[in-house]
């Protein structure tokens, strides 16, 4: 859906439609687990501002790279090196959270994140002069805002005066995506306010594409207060198995043999990180 506005709008217009589009429905998802648990808002301390803001700053230039490297010729390495945020979040996270990790997680994630080559690669043999290629370096950037993304939401929850993990992540959520719509939006207001009707008129396709993102975000934002980063970002691998089971039942495509072994690899990957995590 990203890639389909993407068609019709400018980079950064078709990045706003996430934020845009998606804080209504964020919104929603605050106000209804509210009603539902019966509480209220709670208190926020100085630090929860400075990290949301951070976060939507970062998720930004992550998602700008990675359309950029849809851009591409070379799409297979941009989405592959994208996905070395397991890999990134494992580092990082251990140097600024103080996460540390057994050896079969770490193992885990070196196995998924093969997994991820071998399917994006498409049978295509990996050279180190490919490293070079402007998709794969934005990939690679890419995949570092989508780490850090991780890392300043986590730090945000932590500044939540609540126990309840799913209200702070919600909260969270609709505070980064405030963030995003005022930073980007004033950006398209300032650069490119010809793209501002574009963005109006393609909401149909835009309002589904701000849906998943909130619904997505929401998901991953739960997952980083409750668990280590890494290894949310390591099972979150298993989008690869969806795509390529949805491209096989729903589109007909053809499952090669690099899928199979791709596929293979990933699931082990998940499996093994889930049991060092334990």
């Amino acid at each position: 859906m990203q890639q389909r506005v993407r068609a019709t709008l400018s980079l950064n217009a078709a990045g706003l439609v996430r934020y845009l589009y998606g804080l209504p429905v964020g919104m929603a998802l605050l106000g209804g687990y509210l009603l539902a648990t019966g509480e209220g808002l709670p208190d926020i301390g100085s630090t929860f501002w400075p990290y949301a803001l951070a976060a939507g700053f970062a998720q930004i230039i992550g998602t700008n790279l990675l359309l950029m490297a849809f851009g591409y010729r070379n799409y297979v390495a941009g989405t592959a090196f994208a996905k070395t945020e397991a890999i990134q979040g494992a580092v990082l996270a251990m140097v600024l959270l103080g996460e540390h990790l057994s050896l079969l997680t770490w193992i885990g994630i070196g196995i998924g994140v093969a997994g991820v080559m071998v399917v994006s690669a498409a049978g295509a043999r990996f050279r180190l002069a490919d490293l070079l290629q402007p998709a794969a370096l934005c990939g690679l950037g890419a995949g570092l805002g989508f780490t850090m993304t991780s890392i300043f939401v986590k730090s945000a929850t932590f500044d939540i005066s609540t126990s309840d993990k799913v209200l702070s992540s919600l909260l969270t959520l609709v505070a980064v995506q405030a963030g995003q719509t005022a930073m980007q939006g004033s950006y398209v207001v300032w650069k490119e306010p010809a793209e501002l009707k574009k963005v109006a008129v393609t909401w149909r396709t835009s309002g589904q594409v701000g849906l998943l993102a909130a619904l997505g975000s929401a998901c991953w934002f739960t997952g980083f207060a409750t668990a280590p980063v890494a290894l949310v970002r390591a099972v979150g691998q298993v989008e690869v198995i969806f795509t390529l089971g949805f491209s096989r039942l729903y589109l007909r495509e053809p499952m090669h043999r690099h899928d199979v072994i791709g596929l293979v690899l990933i699931g082990g990957g998940v499996a093994t990180a889930l049991a060092g995590g334990l």
